[in-house]
Formats: C-alpha cells, sequence, structure tokens
C-alpha cells in the first residue's frame, strides 16, 4: 500500500495537556509518528513523502478567521501571556457568545475549545504540513485505488472553528471534501477512533455532500462528552446525513466489527462514490484511554472490511496512542485492508 507521510510531523511536539485539571504528560507525543512509520516501513509498504498543496483544500472545511487564528497566534502569544513558550485559553466561549473578539487573548478562547491542544512555534507548520498529507493521500485514490496517509498532528475532534482533543485542522474532512470535489461525487467517512468524531460532525451536520458515521465509545462520560449520541442525525440539508454508533465501554471485536459492517450500509446507501476512513487504533485493548478491548486480529478483520468497499479509499491516521502493541495494530490494519483488495 502507498503510505504517505511528513517529517514535518515532528514540529509539533506537546509535552503537556490539562486532564481532569491536572497537567500531565501529552498523549500525542511526536514518537507516535515514528512507531507508525516505522511499523508501515517493517511491513513492506510504499512510503512516499506528501506534496503541498496549500490552504485552499482546507477552506472547504474551516473558516478563513479559524485558519488565520492558527497562522498568527504563536506570534502574539505575549499579549496572551509573556514568556510562555505555548498557546492556550484563559477563558472559553459559551455557544450562547456570539461576539467575535478583537483581541487574541479573547480569540484564544473562541478557537480553543479545551486544553489539550497547546500551539507551539511550529505547531502551524506542521498542522498544514498533516493536511498535505491528507490531500496528498486523497489525490492518489482519485483512480479507484487506496492509500493511508500517516497523519499526525490528528484532526477529526477540530471543527469548523476550533481546536479541540489534540487537533488543529480535520484531516479526515479534508480529505472527504477533496475526494467529493474532484470527483464530483458524495463522498462518506467511516470513523473507528475510540472517540467520536465531533469536529468532523459539526462540519458537515447541514451538509449533504459527505455522509459520516462515527464508531466510538459511549460518550455520557468519556472524551468528546458533549456529541457523538445516536439522535444526532443531521440537520437541514444534512438530515440523515450523520450517524453515530456509540458502543459500551468494554466492548471488544465482535460488537466493534458488527458496529463497522452497519457504518459501512449507512455510507454506501446514501451513494458515496469515495470513502474515507478515520483510522483510530486507540480502541485497542493496549491502548492507554482503555474504553475498548480491540485485539491486533480485531484490527485486521476491520481492515477486510473495509477493504471490500469498492470505492476509492483513503486511510487518515486520527488517534492511536504509544502501546507495546500500537506499531502491530496499524500493521494488522493495513495488511487486513490489502488482503481484501486483492
Amino acid at each position: 500500500m502507498r503510505v504517505f507521510h511528513t517529517e514535518k510531523s515532528l514540529l509539533h511536539a506537546p509535552d503537556f495537556y490539562f486532564r481532569r485539571g491536572k497537567r500531565i504528560e501529552h498523549l500525542e507525543r511526536a514518537e507516535r509518528y515514528r512507531v507508525l512509520r516505522g511499523a508501515a516501513e517493517r511491513a513492506g509498504h510504499d512510503l512516499r513523502e506528501a506534496d503541498a498543496h496549500g490552504l485552499d483544500p482546507i477552506r472547504r472545511v474551516h473558516s478563513e478567521r479559524y485558519l488565520d487564528f492558527l497562522a498568527t497566534a504563536w506570534a502574539c502569544r505575549d499579549e496572551i501571556e509573556p514568556g510562555l513558550d505555548y498557546v492556550l485559553p484563559s477563558h472559553f466561549a459559551r455557544p450562547e457568545m456570539h461576539r467575535y473578539p478583537e483581541g487574541m487573548i479573547g480569540r484564544v478562547g473562541f478557537h480553543m475549545a479545551d486544553l489539550s491542544a497547546p500551539l507551539y512555534e511550529k505547531t502551524y507548520e506542521a498542522v498544514l504540513a498533516s493536511a498535505d498529507v491528507a490531500v496528498t493521500t486523497a489525490e492518489a485514490v482519485l483512480d479507484g485505488g487506496h492509500a493511508y496517509g500517516l497523519c499526525r498532528p490528528p484532526g477529526h475532534h477540530a471543527s469548523t472553528e476550533s481546536t479541540g482533543g489534540f487537533c488543529f485542522v480535520n484531516n479526515s474532512a479534508v480529505a472527504a471534501a477533496h475526494l467529493g470535489a474532484k470527483l464530483g461525487c458524495k463522498a462518506g467517512i467511516i470513523d473507528i477512533d475510540v472517540h467520536a468524531g465531533n469536529g468532523t460532525q459539526i462540519i458537515f451536520y447541514e451538509r449533504d455532500d459527505v455522509a459520516t458515521c462515527s464508531i466510538h465509545a459511549d460518550p455520557s462520560a468519556f472524551m468528546p462528552y458533549y456529541a457523538g449520541y445516536a439522535e444526532e442525525t443531521g440537520a437541514g440539508a444534512g438530515a440523515g446525513h450523520n450517524l453515530n454508533l456509540p458502543l459500551a465501554h468494554g466492548s471488544g471485536d465482535d460488537v466493534y466489527l458488527d458496529a463497522i459492517d452497519r457504518a459501512i450500509g449507512f455510507v454506501t446507501d446514501h451513494g458515496i462514490g469515495a470513502l474515507v476512513v478515520a483510522l483510530g487504533l486507540d480502541a485497542s485493548e493496549h491502548d492507554p484511554n482503555g474504553a475498548l478491548k480491540v485485539t491486533t486480529e480485531g484490527f485486521r478483520a476491520a481492515g477486510e472490511r473495509l477493504g471490500a468497499v469498492a470505492l476509492p479509499v483513503a486511510i487518515i491516521q486520527e488517534g492511536g496512542y504509544l502501546s507495546e502493541i500500537l506499531g502491530e495494530n496499524l500493521a494488522a490494519f493495513l495488511g487486513g485492508f490489502d488482503s481484501a483488495r486483492g
């Protein structure tokens, strides 16, 4: 399988975040890129550097003022708190607060949904490079093939105008919108990360150009908490285009694979012409999040099921954090996918 990546992923190297009020070591560390790349290389896949594609593909899913914020926040950091080497908010905009702030200290709280995604000097460069990987992967499958994009930082918690959950630009959404625009078709996203793809849901909730399905651990007491529920099915033009499949905590292979079968049926019933698989490996039984119990063989079977979808498929890396079998899980998924493609 073609595997697209960029070493610019290493430019974003957060060392901490706040979880439940406590400052702890960051899960989304640069080492993830090395582990995943190494696993793909050892499995014999065809590694290629991503091309640059600029901002236009990103503009299909993110607002101009949000992209401007990402580009300028670091340079304005002394306005927020002099001397810090990262940007994080001290205040947050509530849904009932609509005024867009003039100053950067207010904009940080407007565009950052939580305290998990600190922005550093090189973060913006890494984020754009991650989006380039997504677009390059989408471009590679326009002829009907399949490819894997090793995107880091991940993206599926980033919404039209906000960061969140370690994410800045929604790579899976960028890839899906690009496929739809280039092929003149409706695209689909199947998100198999342990966390609900709430950013993706927000982006496409009132749009009918992308059908979205997220398979994840029940969010009632698990990030992202406020989205990812079965009753959220889309609105306006997007009514009926969003499916959430929350799973009971502790669910394993059988439940996970049944949900993937349902997701495939949902997006194909919408007549999609291309598919994005938002590949989260954090459903693993060994992942630090610990909410689901998918085995390495479960990921292989997931790859086989999704590989059997006879459409252009871009596999975009989302979550999946450091454990002794993170690389094995990636190799199993890609191997299962390739075997289904023949």
